[in-house]
Formats: C-alpha cells, structure tokens, sequence
C-alpha cells in the first residue's frame, strides 16, 4: 500500500541557490531518511561529459548539497562514479566543474569500475524481481560498497527517449548495474522498479536532490533544448520526486512504466493526488515538454522495441556492441557537440543567469 508522500520545490536564484538548497533539505526533512551514523554516497549524473546545460547534476547542485548534509552533521561524505561505454567519467567531473568542489570540501571520490574501490558481487534480491532476474540469469551483480550505506542521488530535471523523463530512480542505473546495463532497455521500466527494490534492501537511506534551474525539454538525456525553470526538489520518496518533475515538464506521471509500476508496488508515491508539495506551491504548472525524435531516438527504438530488436544478443551481447557504441559517440561527439550543442552551451553561458553562475564555477576550478 502506497501513503503520502512529501517532495519539498523551491523557486530559487543564483544569488541564493546555496542558501536555497539548505532551505530544502529542511523542508524535505532530510534527516529523516539518511541516519547520522551511515556514509553517505553522492551519486551525481553524468549523462554527458561535455557540459550541456540541463544534462548533467550541476555544481551548484553538488556544492549545495554537500553544504546543506555538513550543516546537518553528516561528516562521512564520498561520491561514487560509475562508467558508461559512450560517457568518459574523468573528462565529465572535470568539464562540468565537479573537481574543485570535492577538493574544496574534502569529498573523496571512488569509481565501481575500479577494482581498487570496489568489487562487484552478485546479490539475490529479497523482492521478486520485474525483469533482471531474467535478464541476468547468472546473477544479478552490485558493488560490495553500496551496502550499509545510505545514498543522495543528484538528477536534474529532463527528458529521456526510452523513460520519457529521467530523475531519482534511473539515476541508480549506471551506479548498481555494471557496463553490460545496456541488456536492459527493452525492459528499462521494470529494470528502473527493480534497482529501486534493491536499493531499499541494501541502503540505510535513500534521499534525492534534483535540479530544475534548466531543465532539459527534448531528446534527452543527452541533446535537448534547456529551458530556464529557476527550481530545485527533494524528497525521501523517490517515485514521489520523478511523478512531481514529470508533472511540472507536463506528463500524466501514471502514464510512465516505471512510475506507475514504483507506485503499484508500494515503493513510493506516483500519483500528484497523494504527494504533498512544501515550499513553493508549482502544482499548477506544465512546461509542455514533448520527446521529438532524433537520430539516436530512432536507432535506439529499433535497437531495443521494433521489429529489429530480435538481432539484440547478435549486435549488442557480443564484439559487435563496439559498432553502436563508436556509431553514438561519433553522432554525439563529433557531429552534435562541435556543430550544434557547444553553440547552444556557449549562448546559456552569456544569455542565461545559471549559464553565467557555471561560468564562475569554471573560472574558480581554473584558479584552483
């Protein structure tokens, strides 16, 4: 059974987003749901390693939370990265001006492919999984670190052409599954459902934090077109806090598999009717964000739904996955980036105010 839910939504400015984000984890009562004598993760979101606006957990995002949790005692902090076949990690924390800030506040960095960090076990749910019980009959395998440890996870609000949006539960995607995540996508609502399972099962505590101050209106989580929204949310329920976003970009939250599923499950909240909003009062916006289409889009849905997808294990379980992944970063990296998106990112940096504030983030990382 489903109860009440609370997501905490400010309206906010560069000029306060620090003190904004303090604001919000007590009005999302923070404490509540990650215990004092646990490490706390910091999983931030990098879905590219260039710094598109509305991609990536911003670093007013990662310096306002590390902020607000030391305020609140918490003294055992440490961000954990993960690595993805199309997404470089090291240039994505350096480009999007993470570095400076985990040297500022002392936030030790580790990284699940690095074996000297830590090591992949398999683990059998206690909950009846959706989907990867099938999709990895030889085990579902974690990092040995997660255990015992609670985790803040740090989305921004966008869209995504396979989930529709994107938020607190598909940010447990890269961190919990391991390089062959990419099985999954066919079933990526349920594989989303049962990450959330898993966690409740090895986290102390869950919490999440995400950025709105531009969100990301298209073809995401990569090419989008950002959109100044000037808000930030958090919440202890993560269902909760992506049926809110999906509702503010303009989508029926119970219309999308994994929210509705989370719902029925009785992981968290995915229906508005029963989710509290604290702080300022958005119930009443739609941005009318719509997917579209693009290259990426259309290879991806007849890689993973149409008809082709009965070519999967051929093309992506064997040597042959190297030609999607080089076709992907070859679109992304070297068409997109240099002749489109770098533009769109170099114009939020002069025209928009949050463009601006990344500017003297990355002025004060370069004087570092």
């Amino acid at each position: 059974m489903t109860t009440n839910a609370k997501v905490a939504v400010l309206r906010t400015k560069p000029e306060t987003i620090l003190e904004d984000y303090d604001r919000l984890f007590s009005l999302a009562e923070a404490e509540r749901f990650l215990p004092q004598d646990s490490t706390v993760i910091l999983k931030d979101n990098i879905s590219w390693h260039y710094p598109f606006p509305s991609a990536n957990t911003t670093p007013w995002q990662l310096e306002g939370t590390i902020l607000a949790l030391q305020n609140r005692g918490y003294e055992n902090l440490v961000c954990v990265q993960n690595k993805t076949v199309v997404i470089d990690t090291f240039k994505g924390e350096d480009l999007n001006n993470y570095v400076p800030i985990f040297r500022r506040y002392n936030i030790p960095v580790l990284y699940n492919f690095k074996d000297s960090d830590m090591e992949w076990v398999v683990y059998e749910p206690k909950a009846r999984m959706n989907a990867l019980s099938r999709i990895f009959p030889d085990g579902i395998r974690v990092p040995d670190y997660f255990f015992g440890k609670s985790i803040v996870h740090l989305p921004t609000v966008k869209c995504h052409i396979y989930t529709t949006t994107t938020g607190a539960m598909k940010n447990a995607f890269g961190g919990l599954l391991n390089t062959k995540r990419h099985y999954t996508h066919s079933w990526i609502h349920e594989t989303l459902v049962d990450l959330l399972h898993i966690q409740k099962e090895i986290h102390k505590g869950l919490f999440a934090v995400m950025d709105g101050t531009t969100a990301g209106d298209g073809t995401g989580p990569r090419i989008m077109t950002p959109v100044q929204k000037d808000v930030i949310l958090a919440s202890g329920d993560q269902v909760a806090i992506d049926a809110v976003a999906a509702k503010l970009m303009g989508f029926d939250p119970m219309s999308i598999g994994y929210i509705r599923l989370a719902h029925e499950q009785g992981l968290g909240v995915g229906d508005p009717r029963e989710i509290e909003i604290v702080g300022d009062d958005v119930s009443g916006e739609n941005w009318n964000f719509k997917i579209g289409m693009n290259f990426h889009r259309t290879m991806g849905w007849l890689s993973w739904y149409g008809p082709t997808k009965v070519l999967q294990k051929a093309l992506f379980h064997t040597p042959l996955v190297a030609l999607p992944i080089f076709v992907s970063e070859a679109y992304h990296d070297y068409y997109r980036w240099p002749l489109k998106e770098r533009h769109v990112y170099e114009r939020w940096k002069q025209d928009c105010c949050w463009g601006r504030l990344f500017a003297e983030y990355l002025e004060k990382g370069h004087l570092r």
